[in-house]
């Protein structure tokens, strides 16, 4: 093989490894439940985060009391972010890809702290105070 013919085979290769890359994280399903509301805290189990003897990273927790879901975002065992996915934009729900919040109406996108990355969005996301009980996570939905 000759040395064109050599980097032009890698680069077909890398374009494809990062295409596939891109594709299989975007076919992973998002983990999604139903948590009720008790005493203004949103109950989560904390079991919900294990799954297959692994911890997932998050959650989009949904209660029928609430417009728009609330994504948590396990940093490790007593550390959590939970954020209303509310576009601070123009209010339109916004999608979870790891540990990156994306809104599909403008493209705004958030960290999982909540912080707009990309525009045109420029507040953060609204974020909960989170606590612990014996086997619960508890996100008051309180006004501050």
């Amino acid at each position: 093989m000759n040395r064109k013919q050599f980097i032009k085979t890698c680069g077909i290769a890398c374009l494809g490894t990062s295409t596939m890359s891109a594709l299989l994280q975007s076919c992973v399903p998002t983990q999604s439940i139903m948590a009720p509301i008790s005493g203004g805290n949103l109950v989560i189990a904390q079991s919900s985060f294990l799954k297959n003897e692994a911890f997932l990273k998050y959650l989009v927790v949904r209660n029928e009391n609430l417009q728009y879901p609330i994504y948590v975002f396990r940093f490790s065992e007593t550390n959590y972010s939970a954020l209303y996915l509310r576009c601070s934009h123009q209010g339109n729900e916004l999608n979870a890809y790891g540990d990156k919040l994306v809104c599909s109406a403008h493209g705004s996108e958030f960290s999982n702290t909540g912080q707009a990355t990309s525009g045109p969005a420029t507040e953060p996301l609204r974020s909960f105070p989170v606590q612990f009980d014996n086997q619960n996570i508890l996100i008051s939905l309180k006004k501050a």
